[in-house]
């Protein structure tokens, strides 16, 4: 169940879904809109709790007041090692784990193991959920296995410690400084002690209609808090990563990985969940309330230096997360993550033996275009490769897990030459705009390699087929979306294939010059 960094995520193989579930074309989760399951599915809440109380407290609560039918919800509440174990009331399942710091992953994974429902919501216990959150959050996974759904965070002060200046929303009244009782209904409580919500997060599933355009950065609008996905889809995936020992991070990580595994991303804005206080940008210290101006020159300079700290954790969490999630705007722009994203295999055709000089005009110029990919080659040529780290033989342990867990896999069906890309002011190439044009992503899908391998797992499509000047099949782009989708419900289900004619690929053909490659004469 558990996972630790490093480790392979090949196990991810496309098992067979459970009897009844259905897939989607593509993230088309709207697909399913105003279809219910015929019968609820059992669905097991995970609650995580560290010395809180007063907000499990609420939280149970609030999950003995939902909408969805008692007897198809078990709740379990795990402890990660408090000073002293919280209190449940009956019908309620506590597990403690020792206390050997933070372990928000390994408890979460405690959990799923002890739990017996095939759809799991995971709530945090100061994260106390309205009456249809289960109901409406579990939909999606209960008739889409594959769903992963996040419910809508929002924030109160319900421990009464901001006051006034605790940058309350336009609905906070009376009672301020006040801690609310746990018996008001977190619907009634929520809104009159609300606050502001992160812009960027709301910003987010605007601009992608709450998901429904997810792209490979989307893991980043999945909180771990108010997430839900079946037991199936999790086993799938992996549990959380038990690496992760400090706050921040498990749960994006996990969220990627999901979705190169082929989940459906789906923001779920009516399941509302109420989070005691402000989100993680909120939480820094706040002075003494007043202006910088204001503020004595040691107030200011503590409030630095705690802004500094904060910085400082959170750029570990994003240098670690870097490091796991290798696609562009995650990962370094100069340098490369342990983890591979686009993988680029040459293969020798069949009857016809490749030449070292073939390789190296193939592999140099893939590289040439993207300088970023891993290439695998086969082992008779992968001598001349050995001075550079990202060109891997075939036979090797490292090519085989960066062919399995790349978020593209490239296949070039023996030797090509990438052509530097021409800017011409548009593309003149109608299969292009043809192939654009079928998929919704505009005419630059198979402008080059770079483009070709960002289009695959987005959207509807999920693998490309380039031809050269004589309409064969130089190049196959496949996202890792798409084959695990494909190994579960048949070709042609999940995503489509397109192909398209290029002008900047072209076969080597016999023994080439590698001098006149080198040389720019030939």
């Amino acid at each position: 169940m558990s996972r630790d960094a490093g480790s392979s995520a090949s196990g991810v193989t496309g098992t067979a879904p459970p009897a009844g579930g259905r897939s989607v074309v593509g993230n088309s989760w709207d697909a399913l809109d105003g279809v219910w399951p015929e019968l609820p599915p059992l669905v097991s809440v995970i609650v995580v709790h560290y010395r809180q109380q007063a907000e499990l407290d609420r939280t149970l609560a609030a999950l003995a007041r939902q909408s969805y039918p008692a007897d198809r919800l078990e709740v379990i509440v795990v402890d990660d090692g408090s000073p002293t174990a919280p209190t449940v009331p009956d019908g309620v399942r506590l597990i403690v784990q020792e206390d050997r710091g933070f372990r928000l992953s390994a408890a979460r994974n405690v959990g799923v193991a002890a739990s017996s429902g095939s759809v799991l919501c995971f709530v945090d216990a100061d994260t106390s959920p309205e009456p249809d959150y289960v109901l409406r959050l579990t939909r999606l996974p209960a008739l889409a296995p594959e769903a992963v759904t996040v419910g809508q965070r929002k924030h109160a002060d319900f421990a009464g410690v901001l006051g006034d200046g605790g940058g309350r929303g336009a609905g906070a009244g009376a009672g301020a400084g006040a801690a609310v009782p746990v018996s008001e209904p977190v619907e009634v409580a929520g809104p009159a002690h609300e606050l502001e919500q992160p812009r960027w997060l709301r910003q987010a599933y605007g601009w992608s209609a709450d998901l429904l355009h997810a792209d490979d950065r989307s893991y980043r609008h999945l909180i771990g808090a108010v997430t839900c996905c079946t037991r199936w889809f999790f086993d799938e995936v992996g549990g959380f990563d038990e690496s992760f020992t400090t706050y921040g991070g498990e749960d994006w990580e996990w969220a990627h990985r999901a979705w190169l595994a082929g989940a459906v991303f789906a923001h779920v804005p009516g399941a509302v969940a109420w989070h005691d206080g402000p989100d993680w940008a909120g939480r820094g210290v706040g002075g003494d309330g007043g202006t910088d101006s204001e503020s004595s020159p040691t107030a200011r300079a503590a409030r630095e230096a705690e802004e500094a700290r904060r910085q400082a954790e959170k750029n570990v969490e994003t240098l670690r997360l870097a490091d796991l999630i290798a696609v562009r705007g995650s990962r370094g722009v100069g340098v490369r993550s342990r983890a591979v994203d686009v993988c680029v295999e040459l293969v020798a055709s069949a009857g016809t033996p490749m030449s070292t000089g073939a390789a190296f005009v193939s592999v140099d110029s893939v590289l040439a275009s993207a300088p970023d990919v891993t290439v695998v080659v086969p082992d008779d040529v992968a001598s001349a490769f050995t001075a550079d780290a990202r060109v891997l033989g075939r036979s090797t342990d490292a090519a085989e897990a960066a062919l399995a867990e790349a978020r593209v896999v490239v296949t070039v069906d023996g030797p090509v030459r990438v052509l530097p890309p021409v800017d011409t002011g548009g593309s003149d190439d109608a299969p292009a705009r043809s192939l654009a044009a079928a998929v919704g992503l505009g005419d630059d899908v198979a402008r080059d390699l770079r483009a070709a391998t960002d289009a695959v797992g987005v959207g509807s499509l999920g693998t490309v087929e380039l031809l050269g000047p004589s309409d064969r099949v130089l190049v196959t782009v496949e996202s890792r979306r798409a084959r695990l989708r494909a190994r579960r419900w048949g070709a042609g289900v999940a995503f489509v294939s397109h192909r398209a004619s290029v002008d900047w690929l072209t076969p080597v053909v016999g023994e080439p010059s590698v001098a006149a490659y080198l040389g720019g004469w030939g």
